[in-house]
């Protein structure tokens, strides 16, 4: 048995090593065999068992983990590194120019011009203040082939006091205004063509006349009340020829919530009252007198929704005529939307308004200074003004405004020349030398178009245009309008010190029409030319405080006439100084 076994263990190892060899040699052939099967092979699967997930450890190396304690022993090390602190870079600023709280401008000309302006203004305490301006402009005449004197001069000068608080802002103002003019522009076929006895007849008239206004007012802003602003404004006018006119006008305006939408509301009472000494005909010496009070209540609330806007509102005035014991009511719309198209970019808008405006003499005399002092007064009505435009930007610092517009206009008042006649009776102003002031009815078709770049901080560019076509019921034009004006600036800072600036602007033809009842009656409208004017400033920066200045205008050095009969100054030359200071 024991031989049996030690037999079966040297065959095990003889098959070992014929493996071993065959695996060593693989490209030895191995031969043929012939394999004969007693009994087929019957495959069984044993029986699987899980492998625990958490084996338990039998290993007598395993002891529980020691608790190791440590500390640390902190050792002074000296270093001699020193960092080098940064140094952030950043955009240089520009100086920032002080502001002054004062100046004060003078400069003289030719033709005897003088301009001067002074302002103070001089802080009370932590939230008033108490200020004062002082202006004067007038020129000695010189206008070529005049036979009137054409001199002229306006001084104003007003005082204010005011208070910035946290919640509101008001200041109150008190001035005074006296302005000299000639009626200096006699007609071409005026007088005798004897000329001894054309100038005792020029000799004769006294064509100064002069304008005095007193007037108070005041305004305030409310941030946490009712009233948002309330203005308030009494002014007294009167002339070198007895004429006399008091106008009272004040505007609240105030916003209330109803259901969480914000109603703005404007009140309006606007009153005018006067009289001259008589009429331009002199049909009767009585003095013409008149007054309106004017009362309106505007109300109005604004959508936001996306990119639309709209304003939703509407105007009810009601005017009455104290003198003739007349009243009326006017009904406005007040519509105005808005919507981006492109954004910024491109912005259409469009509306429908209209208003009630008093008309008054000082009013008048701002606009057109040769008045003769008899006009007759009324309010003027716009039913209604409907435009629509586009608006926006070509590039971040080009801004387009494109409008049109269609407006009916009642009573709309006009400048057209007084007729004259040539006895020595009349007054200084009734010779042809003077305006009155007519009403139409007046449909206008407008277009309007303006461009705005600014091309660097440096330099400004503007240039706008308006035509007008005007269609009237009653008389053959509209007398003193123009059709066409185009205007366009440009303003330069050459460097810190030199800056400079161009302003050119052109009127269109204009009609007047003017009759001498001492001859053939003529009663053709008066064509006047359109003009072109041009009107240049330089200026020089001497410090912060000063700065000279030289200006010219009329350049092109035109006769042009304004009004009928009125030439203006040729080419004007203007220098002075301003300089800025604290008290």
């Amino acid at each position: 048995m024991k031989l049996n076994c030690q037999y079966k263990i040297i065959v095990l190892l003889v098959l070992f090593t014929a493996q071993f060899s065959f695996a060593q040699k693989k490209n030895e052939s191995i031969g043929t065999e012939t394999v004969n099967v007693v009994k087929p092979y019957s495959p069984t699967i044993s029986d699987a068992f899980k492998v625990k997930e958490t084996p338990s450890l039998d290993d007598s190396g395993n002891q529980p983990k020691e608790v190791i304690k440590y500390s640390i022993l902190s050792v002074p090390v000296a270093s001699t590194f020193t960092p080098s602190k940064g140094k952030a870079e950043g955009v240089e600023k520009a100086k920032r120019e002080k502001l002054f709280n004062n100046y004060a401008t003078l400069g003289v000309g030719n033709y005897g011009t003088l301009n001067a302006e002074l302002f103070v203004n001089q802080g009370l305490g932590n939230n008033d203040y108490l200020a004062g301006m002082f202006r004067h402009h007038s020129s000695q005449g010189g206008i070529k082939d005049l036979e009137l004197n054409d001199e002229f001069y306006d001084t104003a000068i007003n005082v204010g006091y005011g208070q910035n608080n946290r919640d509101n802002n008001w200041n109150v103002d008190l001035g005074y205004q006296n302005q000299l003019y000639n009626w200096y522009g006699l007609p071409s076929d005026f007088g005798s063509t004897n000329p001894a006895q054309r100038l005792d007849l020029v000799n004769s008239i006294n064509s100064d006349h002069s304008y005095n206004t007193i007037w108070l007012g005041g305004n305030a802003e409310f941030t946490e009340s009712i009233f948002s602003n309330l203005a308030a404004k009494f002014t007294h006018f009167s002339d070198s020829y007895s004429s006399s006119e008091n106008r009272f006008y004040v505007k609240p305006t105030f916003t209330v919530d109803i259901m969480d939408q914000a109603i703005k509301t404007n009140v309006i009472v606007d009153h005018v009252s006067g009289s001259f000494k008589n009429n331009y005909l002199q049909t009767n010496t009585e003095a013409v007198k008149y007054g309106f009070t004017n009362v309106g209540i505007e109300p109005s609330f604004v959508i936001h929704e996306n990119d639309w806007t709209l304003e939703l509102g509407a105007g009810v005035f009601y005017s009455g005529d104290t003198e003739n014991s007349g009243n009326k009511f006017y009904l406005y719309p007040k519509v105005n939307a808005s919507y981006k198209l492109v954004g910024d970019l491109m912005i259409f808008y469009t509306g429908v308004d209209g208003g009630l405006k008093q008309n008054s003499y000082a009013d008048f005399v701002t606009e057109n200074p040769f008045l003769s002092p008899t006009l007759n007064m009324r309010p003027s009505s716009t039913q209604y003004n409907v435009f629509a435009g586009l608006k926006g930007k070509l590039a971040n610092n080009v801004n387009y405004n494109l409008t049109g517009s269609y407006l009916n206009e009642k009573d709309k008042a006009l400048f057209k020349a007084n007729d004259y006649t040539e006895v020595i009776t009349n007054e200084d102003y009734a010779f042809g030398n003077s305006f009155g002031v007519v009403y139409e009815d007046i449909r206008t078709l407008r277009f309007y178009a303006e461009l705005k770049a600014d091309f660097s901080q440096n330099v400004t560019f503007g240039i706008n245009g308006t035509f007008n076509s005007y269609n009237t019921d009653n008389v053959v034009e509209a007398w003193n309008l123009p059709k066409m004006k185009l205007s366009s600036t440009l303003d330069v800072n050459i460097t810190k010190q030199w800056y400079a600036g161009l302003n050119v602007f052109y009127v269109g033809e204009r009609k007047d029409m003017q009759v001498n009842s001492g001859i053939a009656a003529n009663y053709a409208p008066i064509t006047l030319k359109s003009y072109f004017d041009a009107n240049a400033h330089v200026g020089y920066k001497f410090s912060e405080r000063l700065t000279f200045f030289l200006k010219a205008n009329n350049i092109g050095n035109q006769a042009y006439q304004k009004w009928l009969n009125y030439p203006v100054q040729g080419f004007q030359i203007l220098g002075g100084a301003n300089y800025k200071f604290d008290f």
